[in-house]
């Protein structure tokens, strides 16, 4: 068993690159397919690096055989594109929109622009599923805490569990809960087939680390 550490740094086979934000996930075969690596490089891009160009892990670090130049070669994993609208005037100059000069007349005290607004999304491919350090963990009745690790098999590269980082007001543990158990997930949450009781019944386990 290895884990895999969201938020851990990168380096690269000529230095440190960056940090590692999300894992992108198959989730009909709980395999890890990607890691996603926000380069410290200006811009500060995130790049798709699939899981053959892992060359070994600890908790705090992750080793890619790659170069920082070869990563900013490789996909990108937010996207940007353009959106042609109508927004207020006064807003014109705002960061992220590219007006038009045409101004149109409309009801009230402001006039509107046609503009191109800039928006950004997460390049997951298509039926994959992106996990980042931090998101939210629901039971079916209610929040339970924040995604901290997952655990992979060494074997097939297989999630096995997500670590559960629970707050509570006099303490906090950390709860392996078994992928099966995940009943589905989004952007910022993943969805548990369970109650909460049934979440505190469960064994706090301390998570043995094993170098890849």
């Amino acid at each position: 068993m290895i884990d895999i550490p969201v938020n851990a740094q990168v380096r690269c086979s000529d230095g440190l690159a960056g940090h590692c934000s999300h894992v992108i996930v198959n989730p009909i075969t709980r395999q890890i397919t990607h890691l996603v690596v926000k380069s410290y490089r200006p811009p500060v891009s995130e790049y798709m690096v699939h899981l053959d160009q892992v060359e070994h892990t600890s908790p705090r670090l992750i080793i890619l055989k790659c170069s920082g130049d070869d990563l900013e070669k490789m996909e990108r994993f937010v996207l940007e594109e353009y959106l042609n609208t109508k927004v207020p005037d006064y807003e014109r100059w705002r960061d992220g929109y590219l007006a038009w000069p045409m101004v149109l007349p409309a009801a009230g005290y402001y006039q509107y622009v046609n503009a191109f607004v800039a928006v950004e999304y997460e390049n997951t491919p298509s039926g994959e599923l992106s996990v980042h350090r931090g998101a939210r963990v629901e039971a079916t009745d209610g929040p339970l805490g924040q995604v901290d690790e997952l655990l992979i098999n060494s074997n097939n590269m297989h999630v096995t569990h997500l670590i559960l980082r629970e707050r509570h007001v006099l303490k906090h543990r950390e709860v392996a809960i078994p992928v099966s158990q995940i009943d589905h997930a989004d952007e910022d949450t993943v969805y548990l087939k369970l109650d909460k009781k049934s979440v505190e019944e469960l064994p706090t386990i301390p998570v043995q680390r094993w170098a890849m």
